[in-house]
């Protein structure tokens, strides 16, 4: 069990979310090396934000020593027809998903919840970007626990319409468009080939709430849990006009605007 204060590691992964930060590792001291050290960064975290939790990231584990789950804040969540983020490689980077969103309470508690318990409190599925970041040097090594703790390049969520729940719970595969008007010229568009890393979007919800609840967390109604992209990265550019499609599932408009630093 690590005895380490992460207190400071919090603070300082926090500080890291400006525009063009690239760091390199934190001091062996300080740097979270495994997955409980990891979490337990993600609570410090929590504690020093002035704003609550908005959400949470997840996928089912990747291995039993590789599990992707992070909080997402709630002032770094929007909705609209603008979405405001820090540049990363002179491009904004985001990832196509699938949000689920709570419509009732899951306090903490040691049995699981059965999944139509939680399906039930799920109250809407919506199309979603998650919004990236790499805050590490490209040299700076760091490995799997410090990536984790540092939330796996979130640094926060867009929320775009709702879509059919069945439909939602379905979509193992989706073909998205992405199109950006140009000033002049053609406009630019990107067509993808989206598919899910998880057999289903909804399963790696199961796996989140029963993980966490378990360890003292309770997930409150209006919190937005999103479950991986279905084509990685995806690199666009600011200040144009974008169009967004899930083929079969909806669109939506949208503009990214550049800011300096994280709320």
């Amino acid at each position: 069990m690590s005895i380490k204060n992460f207190s400071t590691a919090a603070q300082q992964y926090l500080a890291r979310r400006v525009t063009g930060t690239k760091a390199q590792c934190l001091p062996e001291s300080e740097r979270p090396t495994s997955i409980e050290d990891a979490l337990a960064v993600h609570q410090e975290m929590i504690k020093q934000r002035s704003d609550t939790v908005g959400g949470w990231k997840c996928l089912l584990p990747l291995a039993e020593d590789k599990i992707i789950v992070a909080p997402i804040f709630s002032n770094t969540v929007q909705s609209g027809d603008v979405c405001h983020l820090m540049m990363d490689k002179n491009v904004a980077r985001i990832e196509p998903e699938i949000v689920f969103m709570l419509n009732k309470d899951l306090p903490a508690r040691a049995e699981d919840y059965s999944e139509q318990e939680i399906d039930d409190a799920i109250g809407g599925c919506y199309m979603a970007l998650e919004l990236m970041q790499s805050r590490f040097h490209e040299d700076a090594g760091n490995e799997f626990a410090e990536s984790l703790a540092d939330c796996m390049l979130n640094q926060g969520l867009f929320i775009g319409p709702e879509i059919d729940k069945a439909l939602a719970y379905a979509a193992a595969e989706i073909n998205i468009t992405v199109t950006q008007t140009e000033v002049e010229g053609d406009d630019t568009v990107k067509v993808l080939e989206g598919k899910h890393p998880n057999p289903l979007p909804q399963l790696p919800v199961y796996w989140l709430i029963n993980f966490m609840s378990k360890r003292g967390t309770s997930f409150k109604k209006g919190e937005a849990i999103t479950t991986g992209s279905y084509k990685g990265i995806v690199e666009v550019d600011f200040d144009k006009p974008t169009e967004i499609v899930y083929e079969g599932l909806g669109k939506y408009n949208v503009e990214f605007k550049t800011i300096e630093k994280s709320a």
